[in-house]
């Protein structure tokens, strides 16, 4: 049997806010539309460009991904296959579509520039901020019933006051100052 190949390669813009779905058996599905431009000249000189729209189905971790990140406006690759599927619908009549299958997607734009709002995050969420005392560090992630030293700070605090905790040295804590902090 001859080998043959499914692939589809896709750069463009969201249509339209990813939509994510559960099946019944808690499997993750997300879809959404991509277009994607085509421009050519005629023989006469004249510019022409002309519009394609894509349905696009992610599944599992990828599903999640696309609908925590992506946003209508979003410039996006995708990676994937085609597939074509038939169904009768309630009114009885056989339906058909053709969609993109991803199994890859990297956001080609920062989200300051997409056309979609950011993210709401409220300005004083807390995060946990470890403090490391001696000895050695967990292997694993620890939570809170493992740390015994736990600080909680919000992002404006952390940001604030920036500290150095040397770990190998039994002297107290120095603090560094802010243009010896790499980031």
């Amino acid at each position: 049997m001859a080998r043959s190949l499914n692939k589809v390669e896709l750069i463009g813009n969201l249509t339209r806010d990813p939509e994510l779905r559960y099946t019944p058996s808690g499997i993750a599905v997300c879809t959404f539309g991509l277009a994607t431009n085509r421009q050519w000249t005629t023989d006469s000189g004249e510019k022409k460009e002309d519009a394609e729209f894509h349905r696009i189905v992610a599944w599992n971790k990828l599903a999640e991904l696309c609908a925590q990140l992506l946003a209508k406006g979003r410039k996006v690759y995708v990676e994937g296959r085609l597939q074509t599927r038939r169904w009768t619908g309630q009114d009885g009549a056989e339906r058909t579509t053709t969609e993109i299958v991803i199994n890859d997607m990297i956001i080609l734009d920062s989200r300051l520039s997409a056309g979609s709002e950011d993210i709401n995050v409220p300005e004083e969420s807390p995060i946990d901020v470890p403090e490391y005392g001696e000895g050695k560090t967990p292997a694993k992630p620890s939570t809170a019933a493992d740390s015994p030293v736990k600080k909680t700070a919000t992002k404006k605090k952390v940001e604030e006051k920036r500290t150095i905790t040397k770990v190998s040295d039994n002297k107290p804590d120095e603090e560094s100052p802010d243009d010896d902090i790499p980031f």
